[in-house]
């Protein structure tokens, strides 16, 4: 006689008689008709076991559709391609139109720093190297003077529109009477006692107005100017050094009233910006909602895979859930609400950052466009760069950590060693863009021949870090990083054309073979799929 025991959800189990418990009722299947009850009750939990797989791997399948396979499969409308390709036009008009306002802030600030170096430097001539220096105290002298007289006579002299702050201040040190007028009658009653003296510096306070903005049709911006001439004596080398800093700031210009076509040009910018923050606003919706599912489904078939196959998904596995390109244009839209906000301030004169917004607008736009390639990725033609980016990336960073410690100690060697004879190892800094530069084959010949001989020894100390440094980054170190890049390119050429490696979650998916168009893959609510669609293969 057989023995089964009956759940409360109805299956039949045929436990051993060792197993069976005294206190449990049993029961005897003589009859064929419990047989086939238990039968059938074995066969019900196979088939919805079935059926939940069956649908994990469907919904997995949709998940890594491109945007037209999920039309066909569903028929919803590719919003987030088109709201990215609205962005796209509107972001880089954006940038071009705040680009060609912030190249006129610029050009205005650079051209009045060099106006006035040729105002209050006497005989000043503009040089590569903008290094101007004088030699004897009469020079020092006639610097002092002629620049104290030009700038209170810089209204008679100036062709700009400059005009002196409401309060002015003049600081003399040392305490002395200091009697300002023109050559002749200035008597020099300033004196300066050279063998102790470290700096002098003459500080004059301007402003001025940019009319060159109400000609592109833009309200006008203030600048206040902040001139510092400095003579520099600290190496008390017989040569002192004369340099002048303008530190500018721009502020709204108080009592200006400007009507018309330069108001109403404002106006429909800020409207047009507003707009720019609307459709970034969809996208940023958009993308995030993408990714929540995302974490969402990957929840699902850790605890799916979990329980059904009793093993852990990859961690590999779980990332391919985190769609990357979202992220990336979640951080290119809130980079592009924040400048456009600042844009319009800019546009009203309640702020003047044209730096921190160029740099908001010019990274947003830039992520802008690298999202692009997520497009050209679904072509397998123009996916070849994509997956050989993410292939060699991780072996790349490896690669540049380790050549990374070679670079740096080139880079102190050659600060400490050859900073006092050659102008490209003065600093840090400067060595290491010189040996970047000398990396890429720039300016070889001139970094060799640049180098003084006053030290023999020294010389021949450069010739050698030099030759090495070459030879090592260019020769070796250069070709093994292209090499690696090459490699990842030869092994995805090969996966294209014979298969990629699968993993257990593509393993799993590609069971499925449901195509989009099949109507496996729609949902209640879903609307009909147009014939006249042009994602129609």
């Amino acid at each position: 006689m057989d023995l089964c025991l009956y759940s409360l959800n109805g299956n039949c189990f045929y436990p051993s008689l060792e197993m069976v418990n005294p206190e449990i009722v049993l029961s005897g299947c003589n009859s064929h008709e419990e047989e086939n009850r238990c039968s059938f009750n074995q066969h019900t939990s196979v088939s919805e076991e079935l059926l939940l797989e069956d649908q994990m791997r469907r919904k997995l399948k949709f998940f890594f559709m491109n945007p037209c396979e999920k039309f066909w499969a569903r028929g919803r409308k590719p919003w987030k391609l088109a709201i990215q390709i609205l962005k796209i036009i509107m972001v880089t008009i954006q940038l071009v139109l705040f680009g060609l306002s912030n190249q006129m802030v610029v050009a205005f600030k650079e051209e009045n720093t060099i106006a006035f170096k040729h105002l209050f430097l006497k005989g000043y001539m503009d040089r590569m190297d903008d290094t101007y220096a004088v030699y004897t105290q009469r020079d020092v002298y006639d610097q002092i003077i002629f620049a104290v007289n030009q700038y209170l006579q810089l209204r008679n002299i100036s062709v700009g529109n400059h005009a002196y702050e409401n309060k002015e201040c003049f600081f003399v040190e040392p305490d002395e009477p200091f009697h300002v007028g023109t050559r002749e009658e200035n008597k020099l009653n300033l004196t300066l006692d050279f063998h102790r003296l470290l700096t002098v510096e003459l500080q004059f306070k301007l402003k001025a107005i940019n009319l060159q903005t109400v000609r592109h049709h833009e309200l006008p911006d203030c600048y206040d100017f902040t001139l510092t001439i400095t003579f520099d004596n600290k190496a008390h080398s017989g040569r002192i050094k004369i340099s002048l800093d303008n530190d500018i700031a721009i502020r709204e210009c108080k009592d200006w009233h400007v009507s018309g076509s330069i108001q109403k040009n404002t106006h429909y910018m800020m409207i047009f910006d507003a707009f720019v923050i609307l459709t970034c606003l969809a996208s940023l919706i958009l993308c995030v909602r993408s990714v929540i599912r995302g974490l969402q489904l990957q929840q699902e078939f850790v605890n799916f895979f979990l329980l059904h196959y009793k093993k852990e998904v990859s961690v590999s596995d779980q990332m391919e859930f985190v769609n990357g390109w979202y992220i990336m244009i979640i951080i290119s839209d809130i980079l592009t609400i924040i400048g456009s906000i600042l844009k319009m301030e800019i546009q009203a004169k309640s702020l003047t950052s044209y730096d921190v917004c160029s740099i908001l607008l010019g990274t947003s736009t830039m992520l802008v466009w690298l999202g692009v390639i997520r497009y050209l990725g679904f072509f397998q033609k123009y996916n070849l760069l994509i997956l050989t980016l993410q292939a060699a990336l991780p072996s790349v960073i490896r690669f540049c950590c380790c050549a990374a410690m070679i670079y740096l100690g080139y880079c102190f060697c050659g600060w400490i060693v050859l900073g006092p004879y050659h102008d490209k190892f003065r600093s840090l800094n400067v060595v290491s863009e010189c040996l970047f530069s000398l990396i890429n084959g720039d300016d070889m010949f001139a970094t060799f021949a640049k180098m003084q001989q006053k030290s023999y020894l020294v010389w021949l100390f450069s010739r050698i870090y030099l030759y090495t440094f070459i030879s090592l980054f260019i020769y070796m170190i250069l070709s093994l990083f292209i090499a690696l890049i090459t490699d990842t390119y030869e092994t995805i050429k090969h996966y294209q054309q014979n298969g990629f490696p699968e993993t257990e979650l593509r393993t799993f998916i590609s069971e499925c073979k449901d195509l989009p168009n099949s109507g496996k893959y729609r949902v209640n609510g879903d609307p009909p799929v147009s014939l006249f669609c042009c994602c129609k293969k």
